[in-house]
């Protein structure tokens, strides 16, 4: 069953700008028109391309998780491997694989689509693509971008709802990718 707004309508849009640029995203003002006063308000939004995760999973039902130093916190967090989709990747899916490989050294040809979601609508429209990657192994060495390392660790995967209930897996589109996961786990 779809739900739709009865009597939400979108808001017009009267002028757009672009007031920043950077490397991974740019930062935008629109100036929107409300439906419901007509009144004109300003908003900003962050532009930036698509992004890929991918929960790599062993045939010991471990999941292949990274250790990454966070410059928003300040501190080193526990994940799953992802990255931007770049110009150059042909799909999502290629860019989760080939940021599973760079991180981790993990890889698989049995890699599914677990579902894709709006990381922020309020400022932001890219999208986030999910994956599952299983009966990874180790077949590379790890290669990393000049600004990123990871420590790779592997956790059975009964441990990862205690992790994310202690704090210890904080990053929301990661708890995301586990949530799918699990639904795709009890639809079996």
């Amino acid at each position: 069953m779809a739900y739709t707004p009865k009597t939400i309508k979108p808001w017009s849009r009267l002028g757009s700008e672009t007031v920043y640029t950077c490397r991974i995203f740019s930062l935008r003002k629109d100036r929107n028109r409300s439906p419901r006063d007509g009144r004109e308000h300003d908003f900003f939004v962050l532009d930036s391309g698509d992004w890929v995760n991918i929960i790599p999973v062993t045939a010991n039902d471990e999941i292949v998780l990274i250790h990454q130093y966070r410059h928003g916190i300040d501190d080193i967090t526990l994940e799953i491997p992802g990255g931007m989709v770049d110009p150059h990747d042909p799909s999502p899916l290629h860019a989760a694989r080939r940021e599973m490989q760079e991180e981790t050294g993990f890889d698989t040809e049995d890699v599914i689509p677990l579902g894709a979601i709006h990381p922020n609508p309020a400022i932001q429209g890219n999208r986030c693509h999910t994956f599952l990657a299983r009966n990874v192994s180790k077949q590379f060495e790890t290669n990393f971008d000049t600004t990123e390392e990871t420590e790779v660790v592997l956790i059975p995967y009964q441990q990862i709802p205690d992790l994310v209930r202690q704090g210890h897996i904080t990053h929301s589109l990661v708890v995301t990718a586990f949530y799918w996961y699990e639904l795709l786990r009890q639809a079996k």
